[in-house]
Protein backbone atom coordinates (compact mmCIF):
# COMPACT_ATOMS: atom_id res chain seq x y z
CA UNK A 1 0.00 0.00 0.00
CA UNK A 2 1.69 3.19 -1.15
CA UNK A 3 5.46 3.42 -1.18
CA UNK A 4 7.24 1.67 1.66
CA UNK A 5 8.74 4.46 3.73
CA UNK A 6 7.32 7.05 1.35
CA UNK A 7 6.12 9.25 4.19
CA UNK A 8 9.73 9.47 5.44
CA UNK A 9 11.20 10.85 2.24
CA UNK A 10 8.28 12.74 0.65
CA UNK A 11 6.91 15.89 2.24
CA UNK A 12 3.36 17.08 1.93
CA UNK A 13 2.79 19.44 -0.96
CA UNK A 14 -0.44 21.37 -1.40
CA UNK A 15 -1.84 23.27 -4.33
CA UNK A 16 -0.71 26.85 -4.70
CA UNK A 17 -2.99 29.78 -5.50
CA UNK A 18 -3.09 32.59 -8.00
CA UNK A 19 -1.63 35.80 -6.52
CA UNK A 20 -4.06 37.83 -4.41
CA UNK A 21 -3.93 40.91 -6.66
CA UNK A 22 -5.04 38.81 -9.62
CA UNK A 23 -7.64 36.56 -8.04
CA UNK A 24 -9.62 39.29 -6.28
CA UNK A 25 -10.44 40.70 -9.73
CA UNK A 26 -12.66 37.74 -10.63
CA UNK A 27 -15.01 35.11 -9.20
CA UNK A 28 -13.43 31.97 -10.67
CA UNK A 29 -11.59 29.26 -8.75
CA UNK A 30 -7.94 30.22 -8.29
CA UNK A 31 -6.03 27.16 -7.13
CA UNK A 32 -3.11 25.93 -9.23
CA UNK A 33 -3.23 22.12 -9.60
CA UNK A 34 -0.20 19.97 -8.92
CA UNK A 35 1.34 17.89 -11.68
CA UNK A 36 0.16 14.30 -11.98
CA UNK A 37 3.58 13.02 -10.90
CA UNK A 38 3.38 15.06 -7.71
CA UNK A 39 -0.15 13.86 -6.89
CA UNK A 40 1.07 10.27 -7.25
CA UNK A 41 3.87 11.05 -4.81
CA UNK A 42 1.36 12.49 -2.35
CA UNK A 43 -0.67 9.31 -2.59
CA UNK A 44 2.44 7.27 -1.84
CA UNK A 45 2.78 9.03 1.55
CA UNK A 46 -0.15 6.97 2.85
CA UNK A 47 1.23 4.51 5.39
CA UNK A 48 -1.37 1.71 5.11
CA UNK A 49 -1.99 1.99 8.85
CA UNK A 50 -3.02 -1.08 10.78
CA UNK A 51 -5.99 0.96 11.98
CA UNK A 52 -6.70 3.76 9.47
CA UNK A 53 -8.24 6.42 11.67
CA UNK A 54 -9.01 8.47 8.56
CA UNK A 55 -11.92 6.04 7.98
CA UNK A 56 -13.58 7.02 11.24
CA UNK A 57 -12.66 10.68 10.77
CA UNK A 58 -14.61 10.75 7.50
CA UNK A 59 -18.41 10.86 7.97
CA UNK A 60 -18.75 8.94 4.71
CA UNK A 61 -16.31 6.23 5.72
CA UNK A 62 -14.31 6.80 2.53
CA UNK A 63 -11.83 4.00 1.76
CA UNK A 64 -8.92 6.40 1.83
CA UNK A 65 -5.86 4.11 1.94
CA UNK A 66 -7.34 2.12 -0.95
CA UNK A 67 -7.74 5.04 -3.34
CA UNK A 68 -4.42 6.53 -2.20
CA UNK A 69 -2.73 3.30 -3.24
CA UNK A 70 -4.41 3.37 -6.65
CA UNK A 71 -3.19 6.95 -7.17
CA UNK A 72 0.32 5.90 -6.16
CA UNK A 73 0.16 3.12 -8.77
CA UNK A 74 -1.32 5.42 -11.41
CA UNK A 75 -4.59 3.46 -11.65
CA UNK A 76 -6.84 6.54 -11.62
CA UNK A 77 -9.93 4.76 -12.91
CA UNK A 78 -9.88 2.23 -10.10
CA UNK A 79 -9.22 5.06 -7.65
CA UNK A 80 -12.38 6.76 -8.93
CA UNK A 81 -14.42 3.59 -8.55
CA UNK A 82 -13.28 3.19 -4.94
CA UNK A 83 -13.93 6.86 -4.16
CA UNK A 84 -17.40 6.86 -5.70
CA UNK A 85 -18.36 3.67 -3.87
CA UNK A 86 -18.83 5.73 -0.71
CA UNK A 87 -19.04 9.34 -1.93
CA UNK A 88 -21.56 10.46 -4.55
CA UNK A 89 -19.99 13.87 -5.07
CA UNK A 90 -16.24 13.98 -4.38
CA UNK A 91 -15.97 17.06 -6.61
CA UNK A 92 -17.82 18.95 -3.84
CA UNK A 93 -16.03 17.49 -0.83
CA UNK A 94 -12.67 17.70 -2.62
CA UNK A 95 -13.12 21.47 -2.75
CA UNK A 96 -15.21 22.38 0.28
CA UNK A 97 -14.70 19.81 3.02
CA UNK A 98 -12.59 20.86 6.03
CA UNK A 99 -11.12 17.35 5.79
CA UNK A 100 -11.72 15.73 9.19
CA UNK A 101 -10.03 12.68 7.64
CA UNK A 102 -6.75 14.58 7.50
CA UNK A 103 -7.10 15.70 11.11
CA UNK A 104 -7.27 12.04 12.16
CA UNK A 105 -4.57 10.79 9.76
CA UNK A 106 -2.05 8.73 11.75
CA UNK A 107 0.84 10.38 9.91
CA UNK A 108 -0.33 13.67 11.43
CA UNK A 109 1.05 12.56 14.79
CA UNK A 110 4.62 13.01 13.61
CA UNK A 111 4.46 14.89 10.29
CA UNK A 112 2.03 16.72 8.02
CA UNK A 113 -0.90 14.41 7.24
CA UNK A 114 -1.59 12.95 3.82
CA UNK A 115 -3.24 15.52 1.51
CA UNK A 116 -6.40 13.43 1.24
CA UNK A 117 -8.77 16.19 0.15
CA UNK A 118 -6.61 17.33 -2.75
CA UNK A 119 -6.03 13.74 -3.89
CA UNK A 120 -9.80 13.23 -3.83
CA UNK A 121 -10.38 16.29 -6.03
CA UNK A 122 -7.74 15.17 -8.51
CA UNK A 123 -9.27 11.70 -8.75
CA UNK A 124 -12.75 12.94 -9.61
CA UNK A 125 -11.51 15.62 -12.00
CA UNK A 126 -9.45 13.07 -13.90
CA UNK A 127 -12.48 10.77 -13.99
CA UNK A 128 -14.62 13.49 -15.56
CA UNK A 129 -11.89 14.42 -18.04
CA UNK A 130 -11.58 10.81 -19.19
CA UNK A 131 -15.32 10.21 -19.44
CA UNK A 132 -15.37 7.54 -16.75
CA UNK A 133 -18.31 9.12 -14.93
CA UNK A 134 -21.33 8.20 -17.01
CA UNK A 135 -25.04 8.04 -16.28
CA UNK A 136 -26.00 4.59 -15.04
CA UNK A 137 -29.80 4.37 -14.82
CA UNK A 138 -31.23 1.36 -13.01
CA UNK A 139 -31.86 -1.75 -15.11
CA UNK A 140 -35.39 -2.04 -13.74
CA UNK A 141 -37.89 0.10 -11.85
CA UNK A 142 -39.76 -0.81 -8.69
CA UNK A 143 -42.80 1.31 -9.47
CA UNK A 144 -42.39 3.15 -6.17
CA UNK A 145 -42.31 6.96 -6.17
CA UNK A 146 -40.22 9.16 -3.89
CA UNK A 147 -40.26 12.93 -3.42
CA UNK A 148 -37.03 14.55 -2.25
CA UNK A 149 -37.55 18.10 -1.00
CA UNK A 150 -34.39 20.17 -1.19
CA UNK A 151 -31.56 19.80 -3.72
CA UNK A 152 -28.55 20.46 -1.53
CA UNK A 153 -25.92 17.74 -1.05
CA UNK A 154 -28.17 15.68 1.24
CA UNK A 155 -31.08 15.80 -1.20
CA UNK A 156 -28.95 15.03 -4.23
CA UNK A 157 -27.26 12.09 -2.51
CA UNK A 158 -30.58 10.66 -1.34
CA UNK A 159 -32.05 11.11 -4.82
CA UNK A 160 -29.20 9.37 -6.62
CA UNK A 161 -29.14 6.43 -4.23
CA UNK A 162 -32.91 5.92 -4.36
CA UNK A 163 -32.97 6.23 -8.14
CA UNK A 164 -30.25 3.61 -8.42
CA UNK A 165 -32.39 1.33 -6.29
CA UNK A 166 -35.00 1.59 -9.04
CA UNK A 167 -37.46 4.03 -7.49
CA UNK A 168 -38.92 6.94 -9.43
CA UNK A 169 -37.47 10.06 -7.79
CA UNK A 170 -38.60 13.67 -8.11
CA UNK A 171 -36.54 16.43 -6.49
CA UNK A 172 -38.25 19.70 -5.54
CA UNK A 173 -36.16 22.88 -5.18
CA UNK A 174 -37.57 26.27 -4.22
CA UNK A 175 -34.75 28.25 -5.88
CA UNK A 176 -34.46 28.72 -9.63
CA UNK A 177 -31.60 26.23 -9.99
CA UNK A 178 -30.52 22.96 -8.43
CA UNK A 179 -27.85 22.82 -5.73
CA UNK A 180 -29.21 24.36 -2.55
CA UNK A 181 -26.35 25.68 -0.41
CA UNK A 182 -23.87 24.63 -3.08
CA UNK A 183 -25.52 26.88 -5.65
CA UNK A 184 -26.08 30.13 -3.79
CA UNK A 185 -24.46 29.72 -0.39
CA UNK A 186 -20.93 28.99 -1.64
CA UNK A 187 -19.15 31.73 -3.63
CA UNK A 188 -18.20 30.94 -7.20
CA UNK A 189 -14.51 31.41 -6.40
CA UNK A 190 -14.74 28.37 -4.11
CA UNK A 191 -17.06 26.27 -6.27
CA UNK A 192 -17.71 27.18 -9.89
CA UNK A 193 -21.31 26.36 -10.68
CA UNK A 194 -20.42 24.39 -13.79
CA UNK A 195 -19.17 21.76 -11.34
CA UNK A 196 -22.73 21.38 -10.04
CA UNK A 197 -24.29 21.47 -13.50
CA UNK A 198 -22.22 18.61 -14.92
CA UNK A 199 -23.21 16.36 -12.00
CA UNK A 200 -26.89 17.34 -12.23
CA UNK A 201 -26.74 16.44 -15.93
CA UNK A 202 -25.58 12.94 -14.94
CA UNK A 203 -28.43 12.64 -12.43
CA UNK A 204 -31.01 13.72 -15.00
CA UNK A 205 -29.72 11.16 -17.49
CA UNK A 206 -30.07 8.52 -14.79
CA UNK A 207 -33.78 9.34 -14.63
CA UNK A 208 -34.18 11.75 -11.72
CA UNK A 209 -36.79 14.47 -12.31
CA UNK A 210 -35.92 17.96 -11.05
CA UNK A 211 -38.50 20.67 -10.44
CA UNK A 212 -37.24 24.18 -9.60
CA UNK A 213 -39.09 27.24 -8.29
CA UNK A 214 -41.26 24.83 -6.32
CA UNK A 215 -41.59 25.76 -2.66
CA UNK A 216 -43.48 22.84 -1.16
CA UNK A 217 -46.12 24.03 1.25
CA UNK A 218 -46.01 27.56 -0.17
CA UNK A 219 -46.58 27.60 -3.94
CA UNK A 220 -47.02 23.83 -4.15
CA UNK A 221 -49.91 22.32 -2.21
CA UNK A 222 -48.72 19.87 0.41
CA UNK A 223 -51.59 17.54 -0.60
CA UNK A 224 -49.82 16.92 -3.91
CA UNK A 225 -47.28 14.88 -1.97
CA UNK A 226 -49.97 12.23 -1.43
CA UNK A 227 -48.98 10.88 -4.84
CA UNK A 228 -45.62 9.70 -3.50
CA UNK A 229 -44.96 6.46 -1.62
CA UNK A 230 -42.21 8.12 0.44
CA UNK A 231 -40.96 11.64 1.11
CA UNK A 232 -37.44 12.69 2.10
CA UNK A 233 -37.12 16.15 3.64
CA UNK A 234 -33.66 17.63 2.99
CA UNK A 235 -34.40 21.33 3.22
CA UNK A 236 -31.50 22.32 5.42
CA UNK A 237 -31.21 24.49 8.53
CA UNK A 238 -32.03 27.91 7.16
CA UNK A 239 -33.31 29.95 10.12
CA UNK A 240 -30.64 32.63 10.46
CA UNK A 241 -29.43 33.83 13.83
CA UNK A 242 -29.61 37.58 14.40
CA UNK A 243 -28.43 40.08 17.06
CA UNK A 244 -31.08 41.45 19.46
CA UNK A 245 -29.40 44.82 19.90
CA UNK A 246 -30.17 48.45 19.19
CA UNK A 247 -29.94 49.44 15.53
CA UNK A 248 -30.39 45.93 14.09
CA UNK A 249 -32.88 47.34 11.57
CA UNK A 250 -30.38 49.90 10.25
CA UNK A 251 -29.90 50.29 6.52
CA UNK A 252 -26.59 48.56 5.92
CA UNK A 253 -27.05 45.60 8.29
CA UNK A 254 -27.59 42.39 6.32
CA UNK A 255 -27.54 38.65 6.77
CA UNK A 256 -24.44 37.03 5.26
CA UNK A 257 -26.42 34.55 3.16
CA UNK A 258 -28.43 37.36 1.54
CA UNK A 259 -25.15 39.02 0.56
CA UNK A 260 -23.57 35.82 -0.79
CA UNK A 261 -26.69 34.62 -2.60
CA UNK A 262 -27.17 37.95 -4.32
CA UNK A 263 -23.55 38.16 -5.44
CA UNK A 264 -23.65 34.69 -6.99
CA UNK A 265 -26.79 35.62 -8.90
CA UNK A 266 -25.13 38.80 -10.13
CA UNK A 267 -22.11 36.81 -11.35
CA UNK A 268 -24.50 34.98 -13.67
CA UNK A 269 -26.43 38.13 -14.63
CA UNK A 270 -29.57 37.01 -12.86
CA UNK A 271 -32.21 39.50 -11.75
CA UNK A 272 -32.45 40.15 -8.02
CA UNK A 273 -35.69 41.38 -6.49
CA UNK A 274 -34.17 43.25 -3.57
CA UNK A 275 -31.81 46.24 -3.44
CA UNK A 276 -28.19 45.47 -4.26
CA UNK A 277 -26.00 44.84 -1.22
CA UNK A 278 -22.66 46.29 -2.21
CA UNK A 279 -19.35 46.45 -0.37
CA UNK A 280 -17.75 48.70 -2.98
CA UNK A 281 -15.89 51.58 -1.34
CA UNK A 282 -17.32 50.74 2.08
CA UNK A 283 -15.94 49.91 5.49
CA UNK A 284 -17.24 46.37 5.92
CA UNK A 285 -17.47 44.52 9.21
CA UNK A 286 -18.23 40.80 9.16
CA UNK A 287 -19.61 39.55 12.48
CA UNK A 288 -18.84 35.86 12.89
CA UNK A 289 -15.63 33.95 12.26
CA UNK A 290 -16.77 30.77 10.50
CA UNK A 291 -16.61 29.67 6.87
CA UNK A 292 -19.57 31.84 5.89
CA UNK A 293 -17.89 34.85 7.43
CA UNK A 294 -14.74 34.01 5.48
CA UNK A 295 -16.79 33.84 2.27
CA UNK A 296 -18.15 37.31 3.02
CA UNK A 297 -14.60 38.60 3.43
CA UNK A 298 -13.51 37.17 0.08
CA UNK A 299 -16.61 38.56 -1.65
CA UNK A 300 -16.19 42.01 -0.06
CA UNK A 301 -12.60 42.18 -1.26
CA UNK A 302 -13.70 41.27 -4.79
CA UNK A 303 -16.34 43.97 -4.71
CA UNK A 304 -13.70 46.54 -3.81
CA UNK A 305 -14.39 47.25 -0.14
CA UNK A 306 -12.49 50.14 1.42
CA UNK A 307 -11.69 47.98 4.45
CA UNK A 308 -12.77 44.58 5.78
CA UNK A 309 -12.86 43.79 9.48
CA UNK A 310 -13.89 40.53 11.13
CA UNK A 311 -15.30 40.11 14.66
CA UNK A 312 -15.29 36.82 16.55
CA UNK A 313 -16.74 36.53 20.04
CA UNK A 314 -14.61 33.49 20.90
CA UNK A 315 -10.90 33.57 21.89
CA UNK A 316 -8.22 33.41 19.23
CA UNK A 317 -7.34 29.73 18.74
CA UNK A 318 -3.71 28.60 19.07
CA UNK A 319 -1.64 28.15 15.91
CA UNK A 320 -0.86 24.56 16.85
CA UNK A 321 -3.17 21.75 17.98
CA UNK A 322 -4.48 22.37 21.47
CA UNK A 323 -3.87 19.88 24.30
CA UNK A 324 -7.63 19.83 24.82
CA UNK A 325 -8.13 18.34 21.34
CA UNK A 326 -5.37 15.74 20.89
CA UNK A 327 -5.10 13.50 17.84
CA UNK A 328 -7.34 12.05 16.40
CA UNK A 329 -9.93 14.60 17.54
CA UNK A 330 -10.81 17.66 15.50
CA UNK A 331 -8.06 20.13 16.46
CA UNK A 332 -8.76 23.47 18.07
CA UNK A 333 -6.33 25.72 16.20
CA UNK A 334 -6.29 28.90 14.16
CA UNK A 335 -7.67 28.59 10.63
CA UNK A 336 -6.55 31.13 8.06
CA UNK A 337 -8.54 30.86 4.84
CA UNK A 338 -7.61 32.14 1.40
CA UNK A 339 -10.12 34.96 1.94
CA UNK A 340 -8.36 36.03 5.14
CA UNK A 341 -5.10 36.15 3.19
CA UNK A 342 -6.70 38.51 0.68
CA UNK A 343 -7.04 41.23 3.30
CA UNK A 344 -8.86 41.38 6.62
CA UNK A 345 -8.41 42.82 10.10
CA UNK A 346 -9.32 39.92 12.40
CA UNK A 347 -10.42 40.54 15.97
CA UNK A 348 -11.28 38.06 18.72
CA UNK A 349 -13.22 38.37 21.98
CA UNK A 350 -15.31 41.21 20.56
CA UNK A 351 -19.03 41.60 21.25
CA UNK A 352 -21.17 43.98 19.21
CA UNK A 353 -23.38 46.13 21.42
CA UNK A 354 -25.05 48.57 19.04
CA UNK A 355 -25.43 49.54 15.39
CA UNK A 356 -25.10 53.32 15.13
CA UNK A 357 -27.03 55.19 12.44
CA UNK A 358 -27.43 58.69 11.04
CA UNK A 359 -30.71 60.61 11.03
CA UNK A 360 -31.87 58.67 7.93
CA UNK A 361 -31.32 55.26 9.50
CA UNK A 362 -28.15 54.50 7.54
CA UNK A 363 -25.47 52.50 9.32
CA UNK A 364 -22.41 54.59 10.16
CA UNK A 365 -20.63 52.72 12.95
CA UNK A 366 -20.64 49.81 15.41
CA UNK A 367 -20.17 49.97 19.14
CA UNK A 368 -18.35 47.00 20.64
CA UNK A 369 -16.94 45.83 23.93
CA UNK A 370 -14.11 43.43 24.71
CA UNK A 371 -15.13 40.25 26.49
CA UNK A 372 -13.80 37.14 28.18
CA UNK A 373 -15.37 33.81 29.05
CA UNK A 374 -15.90 32.64 32.61
CA UNK A 375 -15.66 28.86 32.42
CA UNK A 376 -16.73 26.76 35.40
CA UNK A 377 -16.72 22.95 34.97
CA UNK A 378 -20.26 21.61 34.78
CA UNK A 379 -21.79 24.99 34.06
CA UNK A 380 -22.55 26.93 30.92
CA UNK A 381 -19.74 29.40 30.07
CA UNK A 382 -20.60 32.99 30.93
CA UNK A 383 -19.70 36.01 28.81
CA UNK A 384 -17.98 38.73 30.83
CA UNK A 385 -17.54 42.27 29.50
CA UNK A 386 -14.24 44.03 30.10
CA UNK A 387 -14.80 47.37 31.89
CA UNK A 388 -14.00 50.56 29.95
CA UNK A 389 -13.36 48.63 26.72
CA UNK A 390 -16.08 50.13 24.55
CA UNK A 391 -14.99 51.11 21.06
CA UNK A 392 -16.61 52.72 18.04
CA UNK A 393 -15.79 51.24 14.62
CA UNK A 394 -16.58 53.12 11.43
CA UNK A 395 -18.84 50.90 9.34
CA UNK A 396 -21.06 51.28 6.26
CA UNK A 397 -21.93 47.59 5.79
CA UNK A 398 -22.31 44.97 8.53
CA UNK A 399 -22.73 41.33 7.55
CA UNK A 400 -24.15 38.91 10.12
CA UNK A 401 -22.53 35.48 9.86
CA UNK A 402 -23.85 34.01 13.08
CA UNK A 403 -24.97 30.57 11.97
CA UNK A 404 -28.42 29.04 11.89
CA UNK A 405 -30.85 28.03 14.62
CA UNK A 406 -32.57 25.21 12.74
CA UNK A 407 -34.89 24.36 9.84
CA UNK A 408 -37.95 26.34 8.88
CA UNK A 409 -41.25 25.00 10.21
CA UNK A 410 -43.38 25.21 7.05
CA UNK A 411 -43.08 21.51 6.27
CA UNK A 412 -43.11 20.26 9.85
CA UNK A 413 -46.30 22.19 10.62
CA UNK A 414 -48.15 21.05 7.50
CA UNK A 415 -46.99 17.43 7.62
CA UNK A 416 -47.25 17.09 11.40
CA UNK A 417 -43.56 16.35 11.95
CA UNK A 418 -42.31 16.35 15.54
CA UNK A 419 -39.23 18.43 16.43
CA UNK A 420 -36.40 17.51 18.77
CA UNK A 421 -35.02 19.61 21.62
CA UNK A 422 -32.89 21.66 19.20
CA UNK A 423 -35.84 22.44 16.89
CA UNK A 424 -34.58 20.01 14.22
CA UNK A 425 -36.91 17.52 12.55
CA UNK A 426 -37.03 14.53 14.87
CA UNK A 427 -36.29 11.14 13.32
CA UNK A 428 -35.33 7.60 14.26
CA UNK A 429 -33.22 5.91 11.60
CA UNK A 430 -34.08 8.96 9.46
CA UNK A 431 -37.83 8.18 9.72
CA UNK A 432 -40.07 10.82 11.29
CA UNK A 433 -43.19 10.20 13.35
CA UNK A 434 -45.08 10.14 10.03
CA UNK A 435 -44.05 6.68 8.74
CA UNK A 436 -43.62 7.48 5.03
CA UNK A 437 -41.80 10.78 5.70
CA UNK A 438 -38.03 10.73 6.24
CA UNK A 439 -35.51 13.51 6.81
CA UNK A 440 -31.78 13.97 6.38
CA UNK A 441 -28.99 16.53 6.43
CA UNK A 442 -29.03 19.81 8.33
CA UNK A 443 -32.80 19.57 8.71
CA UNK A 444 -32.31 16.47 10.87
CA UNK A 445 -28.95 17.03 12.61
CA UNK A 446 -28.58 20.82 12.53
CA UNK A 447 -26.08 23.02 10.72
CA UNK A 448 -23.16 20.84 9.67
CA UNK A 449 -20.65 19.98 6.95
CA UNK A 450 -21.26 19.10 3.30
CA UNK A 451 -19.61 15.73 3.85
CA UNK A 452 -22.10 15.03 6.64
CA UNK A 453 -24.98 16.07 4.36
CA UNK A 454 -23.92 13.55 1.72
CA UNK A 455 -23.58 10.86 4.36
CA UNK A 456 -27.02 11.70 5.74
CA UNK A 457 -28.58 11.53 2.28
CA UNK A 458 -27.03 8.14 1.58
CA UNK A 459 -28.08 6.67 4.92
CA UNK A 460 -31.60 8.08 4.64
CA UNK A 461 -31.91 6.56 1.16
CA UNK A 462 -31.07 3.16 2.56
CA UNK A 463 -33.74 3.56 5.25
CA UNK A 464 -36.32 4.63 2.66
CA UNK A 465 -35.40 1.72 0.39
CA UNK A 466 -35.88 -0.72 3.26
CA UNK A 467 -39.24 0.90 4.08
CA UNK A 468 -40.42 0.52 0.49
CA UNK A 469 -39.05 -2.93 -0.31
CA UNK A 470 -38.33 -4.56 3.10
CA UNK A 471 -34.64 -4.89 2.19
CA UNK A 472 -31.92 -2.76 0.61
CA UNK A 473 -28.85 -3.37 -1.48
CA UNK A 474 -27.77 0.22 -1.20
CA UNK A 475 -24.29 0.54 0.26
CA UNK A 476 -23.90 1.46 3.89
CA UNK A 477 -21.22 3.75 5.24
CA UNK A 478 -17.74 2.68 4.13
CA UNK A 479 -19.00 -0.47 2.43
CA UNK A 480 -19.45 -0.75 -1.32
CA UNK A 481 -22.85 -2.24 -2.14
CA UNK A 482 -24.13 -4.25 -5.09
CA UNK A 483 -25.05 -1.14 -7.08
CA UNK A 484 -22.80 0.58 -9.63
CA UNK A 485 -19.89 2.45 -8.10
CA UNK A 486 -20.28 5.59 -10.23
Amino acid sequence: MGKIGGFLEINRQDETSVAVKKRVKHYQEFTVPLKESEIKKQGSRCMDCGIPFCHSGCPLGNLIPDFNDMVHKGDWKRASEILHSTNNFPEFTGRLCPAPCEKSCVLGIIKDPVSIENIEKNIVERAFQNGWIQAQPPKKRTGKTVAVIGSGPAGLAAAQQLNRAGHNVTVFERDDEIGGLLRYGIPNFKLEKEIIDRRVDILEKEGIIFKTNVNVGVNYDIKNLDYFDAIVLCGGATKRRSLPIKGIEAKGVHQAMDFLTQQTKLVFNKDVDEDIISATGKNVIVIGGGDTGSDCIGTSNRQGAKSVTNFEIMPKPPKMRSESTPWPYWPLKLKTSSSHEEGCDRNWLINTKEFITDENGNLTALKTVEVSWDIVPGKRPQLVEKPNSEKIWECDLALLSLGFTGPENTLSDQLGIELDGRSNYKATNYQTNVPHVFTAGDMRRGQSLIVWAISEGREAARAVDEYLTSKSYLSSKGIGGDLPAM
